[in-house]
């Protein structure tokens, strides 16, 4: 390779052999890890990471401590299904409480890679699907039936409605299933099934966290 020769104003050459060391290729971000803490059970203050991603928002420590509260006299053996599970908290959090197993849907895969690697550190017994809830809601067809349940999407993605009408009408739920669901406090649109009766509600920062039951079919409503 042949230098190009450059003339400055001063009228002194210098040399280039085609390297411009002063730019730098740009590299993409990784994306940033973050991480949060199981507080109860027998995995207690056990941290986990997991991948920040747009509009992923685990759910804190004292709304957590709440819902499992309400969740204490049902939660030991119980089969869950943790919907848009993000940082996978919920689901882990109610296996280090006694559940027999969980299986987590979310639609993010550097998102289910991390919980899938959390779950291999905790040898927990999660299921771990990357897919859209939705169309898994509304498209795969299983004899499994839930006891319980986490609905805790994006926030701005107005799919709590349609979530819990998948779950009722697809057959994804015992009889006496109950359904946690966390959403916007200030949101006005949500409806919940008709056969699902609301045994909590409490706000707290901005979020609106509630616990209903399923008693019984809505083909008894048609």
């Amino acid at each position: 390779m042949y230098p190009t020769i450059y003339v400055g104003k001063s009228g002194q050459k210098s040399r280039s052999w085609g390297i411009n060391l002063s730019i730098k290729k740009n590299k993409s971000r990784s994306p940033e890890i973050s991480s949060l803490r199981i507080i109860g059970g027998r995995w207690r203050s056990r941290k986990i990471s997991f991948t920040e991603a747009p509009g992923l928002r685990p759910t804190g420590e004292r709304i957590r401590e709440t819902l499992f509260n309400w969740l204490a006299p049902s939660i030991n053996g119980a089969n869950c299904l943790d919907l848009y599970a993000g940082s996978g908290i919920l689901g882990l959090e109610a296996l280090s409480r006694g559940a027999a197993q969980c299986t987590a849907l979310d639609n993010n895969r550097s998102t289910t890679q991390k919980l899938q690697a959390n779950s291999d550190l905790l040898d927990a017994k999660l299921t771990i699907i990357n897919t859209n809830c939705t169309d898994f809601l509304t498209n795969q067809k299983t004899d499994i039936r839930f006891d319980v349940v986490f609905i805790d999407p994006p926030f701005a993605k107005d799919l709590h409605s349609q979530s819990c009408s998948l779950l009722e009408h697809n057959g994804w739920l015992k009889d006496d299933a109950l359904i946690y669901c966390e959403l916007p406090s200030n949101d006005l649109s949500f409806v919940a099934p008709a056969n699902w009766q609301l045994q909590k509600d409490k706000i707290a920062g901005g979020v609106r966290y509630m616990l209903y039951t399923r008693f019984e079919s809505t083909a008894q409503f048609k």
